[in-house]
């Protein structure tokens, strides 16, 4: 019995001990943030890079990594404070070993060179460079010019009143990722976190306080044993009162009106789920994760190039999906859906559970009209204009005369 104990005591300890280096191993891979602040601070001091956050986060030492929330080795996320702000801070990383042959290994991702503009650049060519890149992910827009003068004018991190070759080199760093031009073009109307500074291709956003917009992330080993229905009902259980989600649902709605035909064209987003979105202390809506939003311009471009053989087989990202044009075994480029009757789906059961008995058989008829809509109606844009005010002017009728409006 004692050499049986002895045994056992020692199994549990090799596999404890197992465990936590497993955790730990993973955790040193993922989380990586004072290789990337070292990283980004030696081309700060090198003069290579500059910008709004640089002084602080190399220099003063004011600007703080908090929690690790990344999930790929090479995109580094983490909470962090910068004087009275709070926020997200992203950082890449070059190429990182991977050891996990079980898994996909991550893309190959080069270490930022940060050599454009090179030296001699004149501002005026500078802002050749940023228009011309615009152009080419947002196609021709009439309103280009203003969002290069705005983005020159962040650029300026010092405030001196003058673009260096420094502070141009980060600006271009981090046009090249799509999330923070996204976010830059939708902050102008608040559905996105704001940019708060950046130095090279780091950079940090405000801090979205709650999030997800509704639901409950249950622990990785029960995702699989907890039925669909199950979970769509503890989902609710975590929300806010009716009037509040009522005002959270009306952010969502406004910013399917201005992605749609918006000031630099039409945008798609492809992935509406809940886990995408969060909201502030004041119930004002915010999308946290700007890579589910593609220009119309780009999501047509690739459509154009996808071969078919079914529908299936005409998807982007998570739900923008398009019909097969099986007589040349090419995609459509129109989508099968808009913006808003994906919302009104993921807004339908958020908005039904607790709705007001007076106006909840109107608010379902409207979000089933919603859901119904087609991107291939004629007069889709005049039946998409009429179904969003008349949704938003029913909600706004309910908390127009509460605190929460």
């Amino acid at each position: 019995m004692r050499v049986k104990y002895l045994f056992l005591t020692w199994l549990t300890v090799l596999v404890s001990s197992w465990v936590i280096y497993v955790q730990y191993s993973a955790y040193t891979e993922l989380c990586r943030g004072h290789e990337c602040k070292n990283a980004i601070c030696e081309k700060y001091r090198r003069g290579v890079i500059d910008g709004s956050a640089c002084s602080s986060l190399c220099d003063k030492e004011t600007l703080y990594f908090g929690r690790c929330l990344s999930s790929l080795p090479n995109n580094q996320v983490y909470t962090g404070s910068w004087g009275d702000h709070s926020g997200i801070i992203h950082c890449q990383l070059g190429e990182v070993a991977r050891y996990d042959l079980s898994e996909e290994p991550e893309p190959r991702r080069e270490a930022p060179a940060f050599d454009k503009p090179s030296k001699g650049t004149s501002v005026e060519k500078f802002r050749e460079m940023v228009f011309s890149l615009l152009k080419a992910k947002l196609g021709e827009q009439v309103n280009l010019s203003g969002l290069v003068s705005h983005i020159l004018s962040v650029t300026d991190g010092n405030r001196d009143g003058r673009v260096s070759l420094p502070e141009a080199r980060s600006t271009w760093a981090i046009l090249q990722m799509d999330e923070v031009l996204l976010g830059l073009l939708l902050q102008e109307r608040g559905h996105t976190p704001r940019l708060l500074g950046f130095c090279g291709d780091l950079y940090m956003t405000e801090r979205v306080p709650y999030g997800p917009l509704y639901g409950f992330a249950l622990p990785w080993p029960l995702v699989s044993w907890v039925p669909n229905s199950l979970q769509r009902t503890i989902d609710q259980w975590f929300t806010p009162s009716w009037p509040r989600k009522a005002k959270i649902s009306m952010g969502l709605l406004e910013l399917v009106e201005d992605v749609f035909h918006g000031t630099y064209g039409n945008f798609l987003i492809c992935d509406l789920a809940a886990m995408h979105f969060g909201y502030t202390d004041r119930h004002e809506l915010r999308l946290t994760k700007t890579q589910v939003v593609v220009p119309e311009f780009e999501f047509r471009r690739v459509m154009r190039a996808l071969r078919c053989e079914k529908d299936a087989d005409c998807v982007y990202g998570a739900d923008c999906q398009t019909s097969c044009d099986l007589s040349e075994n090419r995609c459509r480029e129109k989508p099968l859906q808009p913006n808003l009757a994906k919302a009104c789906r993921t807004l339908k059961d958020y908005l039904l559970r607790g709705a007001p008995s007076g106006m909840r058989e109107e608010l379902e008829r409207q979000l089933f009209a919603c859901m119904a809509l087609r991107g291939n109606s004629r007069q889709l844009d005049m039946e998409h204009s009429l179904i969003l005010n008349n949704l938003k002017a029913l909600l706004w009728r309910q908390i127009s005369h509460t605190k929460d409006s």
